[in-house]
Order: structure tokens, then C-alpha cells, then sequence
């Protein structure tokens, strides 16, 4: 091989190098950023959590491949059990109704429904497309400046960065975690997610949709 192919082709894996090296260096910054949000801020007993009004559900979809999902399962297991306790008088369910015949809040509303939660105390939010949207809307649309918020844990330290950075006094109520066939992909997943977190917050990126003021459902204090 000629010695200036072989000087390109090892520039060439020297800056392939640098680049990996570098993203590999922002996602792991990104992640710290991340999970410091969520230090002791995370509970899995839902009267371990200080009460609030509201309980913010992320959105998920009900169906995984024609199955059930079970995040979708899990997050309605704890959001009802945190109103069972009386830790919250409502539930705001967050999530993507974007388009026509798929509608997550709808379907969080009757999960709960189907787990005791009357339907007067439930909320729907349908433009909770992302956990930007979701997170950021609970305040200027909603009105709530406390909540706990439901997902997994690895999900629920990126909320609760981002309401940290939109002012909003949230906790965690950690779900039951992914399938252990799961996990690998969550992860890689959850870690790019994590740095377009910190990327939105940095450029001060807003929801995608505000729309007017609405108001949460809750039920009577000495039910």
C-alpha cells in the first residue's frame, strides 16, 4: 500500500476515534446531569412520597408487537395504587394522541377506570407527545406547580430533570422496571434520550403545543 494511502486511512481512524470518544464523553456527562435529578427523589412505596394534589402519568402505549406493554401495565399499577393510598386526589394522564386510532391518554383513563380510580378524577392530557411535552405542559397548561410523577425509573430521572428546569416541585413514583429481555435496548435508548434532554433544556426548547388553560379533576379531601 502506498504511504499516502496509508497516512489517510490512519487519519482517518484517528478522527473516527476523536468523534467516538467525544460522543461517548457527552452521553456519559449527559447521564450524570441526569441521574443527580433524580437523588432521593424517587420512591417505589406510594406512601413513602409526600402527598400532592395530582400524579403525572408519561404516557406509553398499551400494546407492545399485539401484546400487552408493561410499562403501560406497570405505570397504571403505581399511579393507581398512589391514589388508593391518598397520596393524590387525581391523576393527570399524559400521552400521545397524534393522530387518528391511537390515543394513549384515553387508554390510561381506562386502565385506571378497570383498577378502581374513578373516571371524575382523572385527567387526560393529549398533547403529552414526548416527556418534554408532558413534563412542561403540567404548569402553564394545567396549573400544577407539585406533582409525583409515574414511570419506570430510568425514565422518571429524566422527567424529573426536566421539571426541575421548568420549575416544577416533582417527585417519583418508580413503576415496576422493564422485562429483563428488555433492558439492553432501554438503556441505549434511554441514554441518547438523556442527552437531547440536556440539549432541550440548554437551547430552552418549549412543548411542541400549549393550547388553553385546563383544569385537573380531583376528589374530595375526606374521601
Amino acid at each position: 500500500m502506498a504511504p499516502a494511502r496509508r497516512s489517510r486511512r490512519r487519519r482517518i481512524a484517528v478522527a473516527a476515534a476523536i468523534a467516538f470518544g467525544s460522543a461517548a464523553a457527552l452521553l456519559l456527562a449527559a447521564d450524570r446531569v441526569v441521574a443527580a435529578a433524580g437523588r432521593g427523589r424517587i420512591a417505589e412505596d406510594p406512601t413513602a412520597v409526600a402527598p400532592a394534589d395530582v400524579a403525572l402519568v408519561l404516557g406509553t402505549g398499551p400494546l407492545h408487537r399485539g401484546a400487552p406493554n408493561p410499562f403501560f401495565e406497570a405505570r397504571l399499577d403505581a399511579a393507581a395504587a398512589l391514589f388508593r393510598a391518598g397520596t393524590v386526589r387525581g391523576i393527570l394522564v399524559s400521552g400521545d394522541h397524534g393522530r387518528i386510532g391511537y390515543d394513549e391518554p384515553t387508554a390510561m383513563r381506562d386502565g385506571l377506570v378497570a383498577r378502581g380510580v374513578p373516571a371524575a378524577c382523572i385527567t387526560r392530557d393529549f398533547a403529552g407527545f414526548s416527556t418534554l411535552d408532558s413534563v412542561l405542559r403540567a404548569g402553564p397548561v394545567f396549573g400544577l406547580r407539585r406533582v409525583v410523577i409515574v414511570s419506570q425509573r430510568f425514565h422518571l430521572e429524566r422527567a424529573l430533570y426536566l421539571a426541575r428546569s421548568a420549575g416544577l416541585d416533582a417527585r417519583g413514583i418508580a413503576a415496576a422496571d422493564a422485562p429483563a429481555p428488555w433492558q439492553a435496548r432501554v438503556r441505549a435508548r434511554e441514554a441518547l434520550a438523556r442527552a437531547k434532554a440536556v440539549a432541550e433544556v440548554a437551547l430552552g426548547t418549549g412543548p411542541r403545543f400549549l393550547g388553553p388553560r385546563e383544569t385537573v379533576a380531583l376528589a374530595a379531601r375526606d374521601r
